[in-house]
């Protein structure tokens, strides 16, 4: 439901997602063939920064709906925790091919998507546990 905390989390989350798109991680000089060329690097730089990050935002955007079952949106958040800690490494691995290389400000929202899944996987489990503690007092 979107008046749980962790549905405005998740919805952070695609937002965030959707946002990198247009801002970019890092700025530098790329090296193809000796000659560099200055450009950002970006969700849209190579084809595996924009699948992983595609996926991590429709992920989160999906679990929201998922409301109803709470372990599976559960193991949902922990895997887009997954795919946002791998998305991070990508990035700092594509820093290596760019000489020059300086993080941007707007590298922020790549670590408010692994924040922003974390708080919401933690308000999950906060009312899985509250469910289970008022079904013991039936």
């Amino acid at each position: 439901m979107i008046q749980r905390i962790q549905s405005i989390w998740l919805l952070l989350v695609a937002a965030f997602c959707a946002i990198t798109f247009r801002f970019p991680f890092a700025n530098g000089d790329y090296l193809k063939d000796t000659v560099p060329a200055s450009v950002p690097l970006e969700a849209t730089t190579t084809i595996w920064l924009s699948i992983i990050t595609v996926v991590t935002g429709a992920l989160g955007f999906v679990t929201i709906f998922l409301f109803d079952n709470r372990k599976l949106q559960l193991k949902l958040c922990y895997l887009g925790i997954f795919l946002s800690i791998i998305l991070l490494s990508m990035y700092f691995i594509e820093m290596t091919n760019f000489g020059n290389s300086v993080i941007a400000l707007w590298c922020i929202f790549h670590f408010a998507i692994l924040g922003s899944y974390i708080l919401a996987a933690r308000g999950i489990w906060k009312d899985e546990k509250l469910i289970r503690s008022m079904d013991r007092l039936r």
